[in-house]
């Protein structure tokens, strides 16, 4: 998959066959956009062509608004796109001059000029230009002017629930990691920095790893202990991950702490990158430390439970 970051690098092809929307996360909903794109172009002997775009509109449309977490940072979304057989992934910088396009000029200088589209799939809620003023009807009934055919790929469902990024938010913000795995095809991820912390967790035979999320609009999912995977260095390992405030211990702020198994590695400075598995249990204050570690012991065993049984 070659990445291309400037419109005016985009090559010359021969038959694109193109989609294009945020695809944060690349859940199932967009995998099966993305296949379909694959397909067509296969069965062409054209040239695949995903558009995304840098960063978020909301957060350009909206810059005071810190609501917006989202599901991918762009190197992320980069690498979950490299995994299907995909030709060209075009970002397009998304600024106020580009979001005040309307639709027709976004069709006429991106999609005919640009790429020079042969086919467009798009998914059934996709709208773009201005106010997002452009449709699915809209380009089937135009197609004709622009040289192009439009193929709309209806909701992906699963047990009839509309898959969208909203909704994985939304289970992520509420603890309900199983339901945003499900959706996502895949388990949710976040990668971050070692830093160091109190050191508490290795006085009481549980060392962890402090993770500084360096993106702020990165979801983090809601406080608790989860079952993980870590992945250091290319290698993967077990462990279990609190998302709190430390409570038993008297903290305040909000950490992101894994203790990782069988492991005892000086990892700080390091970039990690942490795979939810499971929810376990809501964060609790315990009357003592021999208390918190009590249920960490437990916590382990139901770690190791549910990553075997992954």
């Amino acid at each position: 998959m070659e990445v291309i970051r400037n419109l005016q690098d985009f090559p010359e092809l021969a038959h694109a066959v193109v989609t294009s929307g945020t695809f944060d996360g690349v859940h199932q909903g967009h995998q099966k956009i993305i296949n379909r794109l694959v397909q067509l172009a296969s069965q062409s002997g054209g040239q695949s062509v995903v558009i995304t775009y840098w960063p978020h509109p909301r957060q350009v449309l909206n810059p005071g608004d810190a609501s917006l977490k989202l599901l991918s940072t762009i190197e992320e979304r980069i690498f979950q796109l490299s995994t299907y057989p995909i030709d060209y992934l075009l970002i397009i910088p998304f600024t106020s001059d580009f979001a005040n396009l309307t639709s027709e000029e976004y069709i006429q200088q991106v999609l005919v000029q640009t790429i020079k589209s042969k086919v467009l799939v798009i998914g059934y809620d996709h709208r773009f230009g201005k106010n997002r003023e452009g449709s699915f009807d809209y380009l089937s009934k135009n197609a004709h002017r622009y040289g192009f055919q439009v193929e709309e790929i209806p909701e992906h469902d699963i047990e009839h629930v509309a898959v969208s990024s909203t909704k994985i938010r939304a289970a992520l913000g509420s603890g309900k990691i199983a339901t945003a795995n499900k959706y996502l095809g895949r388990p949710y991820s976040l990668t971050g920095q070692v830093v160091h912390g109190k050191k508490l967790g290795r006085t009481i035979g549980y060392p962890t790893a402090n993770i500084l999320v360096p993106e702020a609009y990165k979801l983090i999912p809601a406080q608790g202990i989860y079952a993980v995977q870590v992945q250091v260095n290319n290698n993967l390992y077990c462990g279990m991950l609190s998302i709190g405030t430390n409570p038993t211990v008297g903290g305040t702020t909000e950490t992101v702490e894994v203790n990782i198994f069988d492991f005892n590695e000086e990892i700080y400075d390091q970039f990690i990158t942490i795979h939810f598995i499971q929810y376990l249990r809501p964060e609790e204050k315990y009357n003592s430390l021999e208390a918190l570690k009590a249920q960490l012991l437990i916590d382990k065993q139901n770690s190791l439970l549910a990553l075997s049984n992954h």
